[in-house]
């Protein structure tokens, strides 16, 4: 079942890396983060908050052309993979990508609709940005879905 944990308003660049850093404090292996929403909505600087936040080793940038980028976060910490499923079709290509799933903290841009026999639980982010470029201003919708996001506050 899915649960609007938090609305948010995002006025700068920074202020959504900022709150990469924050979510990736609640995060844990096992974990599944799908973040939804048009080009340059701020997706991949997010997950630079979230790499930052965990330690990450390496540039945390889009993983267009190679699909998934693995990032160690040091010894006994879950790996970050990040995934950008842009291309993808399915969950069975998502799965081909051959993730450990259970033992990452795993990022997916573009990934709603692709965690079908994946996982019963996934927290998503919606990025709504202003069309016109008028505004650098998004709405963020965080949604748990799972027993894993039940009751979780951001």
């Amino acid at each position: 079942m899915a649960e609007v944990l938090a609305n948010l308003i995002i006025e700068t660049p920074e202020e959504m890396h900022d709150l990469g850093l924050k979510l990736a404090r609640a995060f844990k292996a096992g974990d599944l983060i799908l973040l939804t929403g048009p080009l340059g909505a701020g997706k991949t600087t997010l997950t630079r908050g979230i790499g930052e936040a965990l330690g990450a080793i390496g540039n945390v940038s889009s993983p267009t052309f190679v699909l998934a980028r693995t990032h160690s976060c040091g010894t006994g910490k879950p790996e970050l993979v990040h995934v950008d499923a842009y291309r993808l079709t399915s969950a069975a290509e998502l799965d081909d990508l051959d993730i450990d799933f259970g033992n990452s903290i795993t990022v997916v841009e573009w990934g709603r609709g692709l965690t079908d026999g994946i996982t019963e639980d996934w927290l998503e982010l919606e990025i709504e940005r202003d069309h016109t470029g008028a505004s650098e201003t998004r709405k963020v919708t965080i949604t748990g879905t799972g027993s894993r996001w039940s009751g979780v506050k951001f």
